[in-house]
């Protein structure tokens, strides 16, 4: 039988049947583990079944609102059961999904709404306020949850329906706007079969399994907690937590209460935990895989957290919104030979360490790391600028999406490597060090520093609860190093600047020691935990 009479007249079914959407993860589980717990949020639980009908149920109900494929839906709301829903019934429907920070409010949040073109918003009511201030050209917002007339609400009544719609691998299934910690954000066109590729990648290098009953607690509207690790776990079919906001205190009392073996979270939430009153006195032997990323951790507060459990076994992730987002993994085996690296690339991910000139660097030198991946964006929707320059092609169109070789190759524009702005050195083994974001490189005097360095120097003095180090302009240094410091709680205030800048002179070489320490109570963050560093830059400059 030749290809041809095997498919038959209809190679719209061939497609289906041979592609894997994001709405599969669900459905497979189900058809698996029906009667198995999949999500616990506050009061309420969800078997896979009953997952797999309310996505379908609420696909329809998304289509009945009028909305067709491709039609983007912001969605804006904190973790729970309904912001999943929402994101699976998008997939299913053929819709696009714009997670927002929910943090965000006036012009950035009416930024995101607008250059996504989202047609409707998915909203928490009590974030509803926030939207109707501005002046969004959206046809309606839909409440998430908590209301007669929510999302959640037509998704646990009623039949489950057939859903009239086909959804392909290579359809976009996702905008995910980079955190914009250096400038606008940018909404990077995620297909399904890109994260249904990195989804894979996740199970395989962090060994994810159904036993985990991981707890979720960082924002799900960031790529990391659902993308990472909620869908992933999804799909092995594990038992997921979800908690609606992080709170040190209610997580080291779930750990230990509900007995959690799995947990993801951000180094600045980490560092609150390790600095807990309670952090070593709960009992967290349940916890036997530790996960981080999104940021760099500062050494010593690994080290403190390794000391502490010592059979806890923790895995470095490494990567960006771009790549869905994981790109290298740091396994447990390694942390004992090397602590500081980001590990190696994850399974469907191929990286290269290059110099100004696209040269490979040797080992032990540095340079840019560069992808080249299925589970790579298409790109930087309606920025075919910044498209063409992150992946070194010619500026495209970066709202079409119908260019095969973009979409099947997984390499984006012109077939480029992708450009990820973080400044490595690699060993000879091929695993990666992260010396720091290319931006947060401090030029002082004519010497490059990196920030990563000095923080970690003043991360070991028992008075430094968080720092960030930033350049801020400087007529003799070019850029002067200064340290931004939270005084840790019960260290009786903030150490002398004298003291801290002594500190780091004894550990480093003279020309990375800050030329000022400035003292806040809090260092300003997205919701993903990322620092700020131009909030910081701006604050203090001038």
């Amino acid at each position: 039988m030749n290809a041809a009479s095997a498919v038959g007249t209809s190679g719209a079914a061939v497609s289906t049947i041979r592609s894997s959407t994001i709405a599969d993860i669900p459905r497979r589980s189900a058809s698996r583990t029906p009667g198995r717990v999949a999500v616990r949020f506050a009061d309420r639980t969800w078997t896979y079944a009953e997952l797999d009908a309310a996505v379908t149920r609420a696909a329809a109900h998304l289509l009945s609102l009028g909305l067709r494929s491709g039609d983007r839906v912001a969605a804006y709301g904190k973790n729970s059961d309904a912001f999943l829903i929402g994101f699976l019934a998008c997939a299913r429907a053929g819709l696009v999904h714009v997670p927002v920070n929910y943090n965000l409010t006036g012009d950035e949040l009416a930024y995101l709404v607008t250059q996504s073109g989202s047609r409707t918003v998915l909203a928490d009511p009590a974030l509803r306020s926030h939207l109707d201030e501005l002046d969004l050209d959206v046809e309606r917002i839909v409440a998430l949850r908590d209301a007669d007339d929510s999302l959640l609400a037509a998704a646990t009544t009623g039949e489950v329906p057939e859903l009239d719609v086909q959804v392909a691998d290579t359809d976009l299934a996702q905008l995910l706007y980079t955190s914009g910690t250096t400038s606008r954000p940018k909404g990077a066109m995620m297909t399904h079969r890109a994260l249904v590729h990195e989804y894979l990648s996740c199970i395989v290098d962090l060994d994810l399994a159904a036993d985990d009953e991981p707890l979720h607690v960082m924002p799900l509207y960031h790529s990391a907690q659902m993308h990472v690790f909620l869908l992933p776990w999804l799909a092995v079919g594990a038992t997921n937590t979800i908690v609606e906001t992080p709170d040190p205190t209610d997580i080291l009392r779930r750990m230990a209460d509900d007995r959690h073996g799995a947990f993801f979270a951000a180094p600045t939430l980490w560092v609150a935990l390790a600095n807990h009153a309670d952090f070593g006195t709960r009992d967290l032997s349940a916890l036997r895989k530790a996960y981080y990323g999104a940021s760099i951790m500062p050494g010593p507060i690994l080290e403190r957290l390794r000391t502490t459990l010592p059979d806890l076994r923790f895995y470095n992730c490494f990567g960006q919104s771009e790549i869905g987002p994981l790109a290298c993994v740091l396994r447990p085996e390694d942390h004992d030979t090397r602590p500081d690296s980001a590990g190696r690339p994850a399974l469907f991910v191929e990286a290269r360490v290059v110099d100004a000139d696209g040269n490979d660097v040797p080992p032990g030198g540095e340079g840019e790391i560069v992808y080249r991946s299925p589970q790579l964006c298409l790109g930087y929707w309606d920025k075919p600028e910044e498209t063409a320059e992150a992946f070194g092609g010619d500026a495209t169109d970066a709202t079409d999406t119908t260019d095969s070789t973009d979409v099947t190759d997984g390499r984006g524009a012109a077939g480029g490597w992708f450009h990820s702005g973080d400044l490595v050195r690699v060993d000879e083994e091929g695993y990666i060090f992260v010396v720091d974001r290319i931006k947060d490189v401090i030029n002082t005097g004519g010497v490059m520093v990196a920030s990563r360095e000095v923080e970690d120097a003043l991360y070991t003095h028992p008075a430094v609860g968080e720092v960030a180090v930033v350049g801020l302009p400087d007529e003799k240094w070019i850029e002067a190093i200064t340290a931004v410091v939270v005084p840790k709680d019960g260290a009786g205030g903030a150490p002398a600047e004298a003291d801290l800048t002594q500190w780091v002179k004894e550990r480093l070489a003279p020309f990375k020691v800050p030329k000022t320490v400035r003292f806040v109570e809090d260092l300003p963050r997205n919701a993903s935990g990322k620092i700020l560093k131009r909030e910081l830059r701006d604050r203090f400059s001038g």
